[in-house]
C-alpha cells in the first residue's frame, strides 16, 4: 500500500523549484503524491492549516510536515 503524501504550495518560484525538485523525486511505487496549489485552491488553506503547515511549500507525509526553504507563510495566503 502506499503512503499518501500531500506538497502544498502557492505557485512562487521557491515552491515550483520544490514542486520539481522535491516532490517529484519522491518513489512513485512508495508514495501517492498530491499536489496542492494554494492559489488556485484557497479553499484548502485551512486543511493545510490542520495538517500543521505554517509555510510554503511544504510536505505532508503520514501527518509528519517538512518545511521546505520559504516561500510564503501560510497566514500570507489568507489575504
Amino acid at each position: 500500500m502506499k503512503t499518501k503524501a500531500v506538497f502544498y504550495h502557492a505557485g512562487c518560484p521557491v515552491c515550483v523549484a520544490a514542486e520539481q525538485n522535491i516532490a517529484a523525486a519522491l518513489d512513485p511505487t512508495r508514495f501517492d503524491v498530491e499536489i496542492v496549489h494554494l492559489g488556485r485552491a484557497p479553499d484548502r488553506i485551512a486543511e493545510a492549516e490542520r495538517a500543521g503547515v505554517k509555510s510554503v511549500p511544504a510536505l505532508v507525509i503520514q501527518r509528519a510536515v517538512y518545511h521546505i526553504n520559504f516561500g510564503a507563510a501560510l497566514a500570507d495566503l489568507k489575504k
